[in-house]
């Protein structure tokens, strides 16, 4: 979703800071799916909702040796706004390998001026001036009917258009080779037609993407279902979409996860005995998470329980997938927070778990989960007592209602 409501966080900000120096991108990686071939990821969500309120990018820069320490790769950032400060924190990212990722809002746009029907569908006096055409007829636009599903209330782009393609082509490669941002993230990614995210890839390069393809899931009132293949199909089928060079947030798993930890961890195998997100079909796109700007924070439109958050990423940071942490809980919670999350990212980079490492679930109880990953890592989540038998497996971490060995 759009993490400023009210502004063009599209294009708004491509004059405004045209001075960061341009990169030297004579080692610039061109082969865009490495990062998914390695398996080896683990993002920051680095801002919440009210990040816009605060010198951000400053918070940012002091962080960094943190961020980079704590074993993150790409650090996903808020839309540069008027600010000096982007050029410093990319620039120091860069010094300690963690990836910058931009946050991509290309679904839809505020206007600036009244046009066609007395909407705000045109964009005159700023950067990438487009009319009427750029918008989609659904949505007040001359443009053709949305490919995807409408975003309501602003005015969403048309990307069936040339002219809107090669600008947004054009705007992605700055921010790729002149500001410095090597990874993407897509915002309202089920506002258009994938093919259009796999030509933005495939003509600019990123490092890594990922997409927010969210939906609701599937919900009897407001009982969870336990079947949720439908959902996660939906989601794979983006993925297959942009001809596989993204990855997409595992809605799904975070849908399920939620409720599972509330003493209904049965939830977590599904009848074939899989993981029941779209980890479970297709780990080395699925970008695994708790809680993000909107579905936290102050937003809290679809929160993770507050007292299970250790046990869901002991779950999330041990699996499959590619795990990504949510700024709020890894600066916001305290020093006990961080350090736990620390720890589990740590076990693990050193038992060499990544985002296709094999699976067994063990138990699936209401209040038991346990899981062998990789056979290099055994855990367990809720009140339920459980150990791996045998000599070799030893006691890695542990905290409230959860437990990693490590061989």
């Amino acid at each position: 979703m759009n993490y400023y409501p009210t502004t063009s966080t599209m294009f708004g900000f491509m004059g405004a800071i045209r001075f960061v120096k341009e990169f030297n991108n004579n080692n610039q990686q061109n082969d865009t799916v490495a990062a998914i071939r390695n398996g080896k990821e683990v993002l920051l969500q680095a801002f919440n909702w009210e990040s816009h309120k605060h010198d951000w990018w400053r918070n940012l820069e002091k962080k960094v040796p943190d961020i980079a320490k704590s074993g993150f790769t790409s650090a996903w950032l808020p839309p540069p706004t008027h600010s000096f400060s982007p050029e410093a924190l990319l620039n120091k990212m860069k010094i300690h390998k963690v990836r910058a990722m931009a946050d991509i809002v290309i679904n839809h746009r505020v206007g600036t001026a009244k046009g066609h029907g007395g909407m705000y569908n045109r964009y005159d006096g700023i950067p990438i001036a487009w009319d009427e055409r750029a918008v989609t007829a659904c949505t007040g636009g001359k443009g053709n009917k949305s490919t995807g599903d409408n975003f309501h209330g602003v005015p969403n782009i048309d990307h069936s258009q040339n002219f809107v393609r090669k600008d947004i082509i054009d705007w992605l490669r700055w921010l790729r080779n002149t500001v410095g941002f090597q990874d993407f993230r897509f915002d309202f990614a089920r506002g258009y037609s994938p093919k259009y995210a796999k030509e933005y890839i495939e003509s600019v390069k990123p490092i890594f993407s990922v997409g927010e393809y969210w939906e609701s899931c599937n919900y009897r009132g407001s009982y969870l279902e336990y079947n949720q293949d439908s959902h996660r199909q939906r989601i794979i089928d983006w993925i297959d979409g942009t001809g596989q060079l993204s990855a997409a947030f595992d809605f799904t798993t975070k849908g399920i996860l939620q409720e599972a930890v509330k003493g209904e961890l049965w939830r977590l195998r599904d009848p074939r005995g899989k993981p029941p997100g779209v980890m479970g079909w297709w780990s080395s796109r699925a970008v695994t998470f708790l809680d993000n700007h909107d579905t936290g924070s102050t937003q809290a439109h679809w929160p993770f329980p507050s007292n299970h958050i250790m046990e869901g990423y002991a779950y999330i940071l041990t699996h499959p997938g590619i795990p990504s942490v949510f700024y709020d809980h890894f600066y916001d919670w305290g020093n006990s927070t961080h350090d736990q999350i620390a720890k589990l990212i740590d076990i693990r980079r050193v038992q060499g778990i990544n985002s296709r490492s094999s699976i067994k679930i063990i138990e699936a109880q209401p209040n038991l989960y346990a899981a062998n990953i990789g056979d290099k890592i055994s855990m367990k989540i809720g009140d339920g007592s459980w150990c791996p038998s045998g000599k070799e497996w030893t006691l890695a971490t542990s905290g409230h209602r959860y437990a990693v060995w490590k061989k």
